[in-house]
Formats: C-alpha cells, structure tokens, sequence
C-alpha cells in the first residue's frame, strides 16, 4: 500500500511539473507577443491573410537586398574607401534599421534593373529610380519620396543656348533611364537631333562631353548633375528648357504591397523624428529634400 501510494504521489508531481511548464512557456510567448510592435504584429497579420507575405519574408530572412546603379552620384557610387555611398544608400540603412533588418547593397545592370527585381536577385531598386507609367506596369512603386527633373547639360563654354540650338546635334542618355524615354516620347524634339547616342551610364556620357566633340549635350537627372556641377565648377552649364519634372521612387517586385507599405511607414517615421534630415543634410547642404506628401502615383496619373 505504501509502495503504491509513492507511485501516485510521485506521478502526481510530474503532473504538476509539466502543467507548471507549459503555463510558464505560455506566459513567455504572451510576453513575447506583448513586446512585439503592435502595428508590425498587425501588419504581418493582415498580410498572411492577404496572401502578401512580401514583408514577412524580408523580416524572416533579416536582411533587404538594395539594386542600384554603382556610378549615379549622389544617390548611389563608389566612395573613396571603393564601398557604395550616397544619399540613397544612407536612406535605406535608416529604413532597413526601422525594419529591424540588415541594408545589402548590390551593384545591377542597370539595363536589366527590373529583371533583376522580377528574378528575386535584389528585393528592391532604389537608386534615383523615376516613377514613370511604363514602370508603374512592371513594379508596385512606394510613395513618391524625391523631386527630380530631366534636364539637358552641355559644357560651360558651348554657346548652346535652348533644345532648338540642339538640332543636328547629338544628345547623349544612359540606356534604360527617364532621360532617354522622354527625349524619344518629345518626336520633334528626338527627330531634329542628329543622333540620340545612348550609354551605359551618365559618367561615361559626361566625361564624353567635357573631353572631346564626340557629344553636344546629355540629358540627364537634375539631383545627379547639380551635384557633380557642385563638385566641379565651371564645367558645364544646364539649359533652362527641362524635358520633365518628375519623382523618385523605391520599386518593390509588383504585387508587393506590404513590403512597399513597411517602406513608406518607416520613411515617414524617419520625416517625423528627424532621421530623414539627417540624410538631406549629409548630401545636400541643409535642406530636408524628402517628401512624404504625395500619394503613391497611378498609371492615370501621367
């Protein structure tokens, strides 16, 4: 009898042992679930029962891979310490760190950004990316978060005065950008020229022009030149005619809602606590450049 009542009391004990375990496990997921964000937490939901699990996968694998053009200065180049730079790289650390997730910089064929993107080897392109109606097909684009424009550059000697002065001249653009489609989508403008001459990127097409004849003019991102014109004074001039205001963007693989929405709140956060002018004011002066009024653009938008 007391061998038996041993048995059932020691039994009794592992029983309540293992309650007590699972009620502590219990309590440590609920205090993990409390201290989680609770609009993440949210988020996330939501997403699963959307069948958008863009952001989950990026927080799953903690890291977001960035597609960019390596020689577009500011927005993404290599630096003296031969790493990629810039505003834009400075940006999406600040957004990767809002995440909680590590910021990878990958160099791409420009040319094939949205291969790249569509292939899954980058998760997304932001490098003084325009938001155009052709992309707007390809990508789900965040909220615009830069002003931009497309000018036309020729050098500071060239008595080069207006677009018209640019007939039976030839126009250099780097192949794939909005400078390139808009010179083609103005025909008058694209018919007069001699030659549209097209080039891998803009710093082949600007040493081009300020080195020899080969080229009369660039048509070029207003952010990129104003900033090499800062660095190199007096030698080149932009025209005042522009081919086309315009707005930056981060692209997200289409379909990608949550990842872009994760994106556009971290960048709002950033606006709202300072973090944004800080960037603005590493790269351009004192001036908090981004922008977080305007709504992310549709295809009837253009």
């Amino acid at each position: 009898m007391r061998q038996r009542f041993k048995l059932m009391a020691t039994m009794l004990l592992a029983l309540y042992i293992a309650v007590s375990m699972a009620a502590c496990g219990a309590g440590d997921d609920a205090k993990e679930s409390a201290d989680a964000p609770a609009d993440q937490a949210t988020q996330t939901d939501t997403d699963e029962q959307s069948g958008d699990d863009s952001l989950q996968k990026i927080l799953d694998k903690g890291e977001l891979v960035l597609g960019c053009d390596d020689a577009f200065p500011p927005m993404g180049f290599i630096g003296e310490n031969d790493e990629i730079v810039g505003f834009d790289i400075d940006l999406a650390e600040a957004v990767a760190d809002k995440l909680g997730v590590d910021l990878v910089v990958k160099p791409i064929d420009w040319e094939a950004k949205e291969m790249e993107l569509q292939s899954g080897n980058i998760d997304v392109i932001w490098n003084g990316y325009s938001i155009t109606v052709d992309r707007i097909d390809k990508v789900t684009f965040t909220k615009p978060y830069l002003n931009n424009a497309q000018l036309l550059v020729v050098r500071s000697d060239s008595d080069i005065a207006s677009k018209g002065d640019l007939a039976g001249k030839i126009v250099g653009a780097q192949i794939e950008s909005a400078a390139e489609a808009l010179v083609k989508d103005d025909a008058n403008f694209n018919d007069s020229l001699e030659e549209l001459r097209i080039y891998d990127d803009y710093q082949d097409a600007l040493n081009d022009l300020k080195s020899s004849t080969r080229i009369d003019a660039v048509a070029v991102d207003k952010i990129l030149i104003e900033y090499i014109m800062q660095q190199s004074p007096d030698t080149f001039k932009t025209l005042d005619e522009s081919l086309g205001d315009e707005y930056f963007g981060i692209g997200c693989r289409k379909g990608e809602e949550a990842l872009a929405d994760a994106i556009d709140k971290a960048l709002d956060d950033l606006k709202a606590d300072g973090g944004t002018k800080s960037v603005s004011e590493r790269w351009f002066s004192s001036d908090d450049i981004v922008i977080r009024d305007v709504p992310r653009l549709q295809a009837t938008d253009f």
